[in-house]
């Protein structure tokens, strides 16, 4: 069932290969994020999610963790919240995430050009522009295959997104 889920939410939406549609949000003290002009500069990440959402919650500290491996080669990593700035500036806090967050409300204006029914949405633009990788929900192999793919893009080995120690389940739906 949710195999059948989240491959029908996969075709509804820009598909790997795909040129990423460009949208401008805002972020903290009037200033806003636009992806063009972000990769321009280098590959993005972009994360949507909710506060409430219990699987967001789980996922973002391994994302944050990846954000911090790629950081140093300019890989940007961007939360795309469906909250407003409070409750997304908490959200951030509460979880110790160091990779920045752009606002996506009240209209959802980039998470509608997306066509996703499910948070955490994830996807990995390329400088050219195009979608490289896209999940839902958390998957280990999902989020191991993002920092392969982050890797791949570099030119470079991919970073570990699970410690050995860590249990982690497989998966756990968006």
């Amino acid at each position: 069932m949710l195999e059948r889920l989240l491959s029908r939410e996969k075709a509804a939406g820009p598909g790997i290969g795909a040129t990423a549609p460009d949208f401008v949000l805002p972020i903290a003290a009037g200033e806003t994020f636009t992806l063009s002009e972000t990769l321009r500069k280098a590959p993005v990440v972009l994360a949507f999610f909710k506060v409430s959402c219990s699987t967001c919650q789980f996922t973002f500290p391994f994302l944050d963790r990846l954000y911090r491996s790629y950081q140093k080669d300019g890989v940007e990593f961007w939360g795309i919240s469906q909250d407003d700035a409070v409750k997304s500036n908490a959200f951030s806090k509460q979880l110790g995430l160091t990779f920045p967050i752009a606002l996506d409300t009240p209209a959802y204006a980039a998470s509608l050009l997306y066509h996703f029914d499910y948070v955490p949405t994830i996807l990995l633009a390329g400088r050219d522009g195009k979608i490289r990788f896209r999940t839902t929900g958390f998957s280990r192999a999902g989020l191991n295959e993002l920092s392969e793919e982050i890797a791949r893009l570099l030119g470079r080995t991919p970073e570990r997104v699970f410690l050995a120690n860590e249990r982690v389940p497989e998966s756990k739906p968006g």
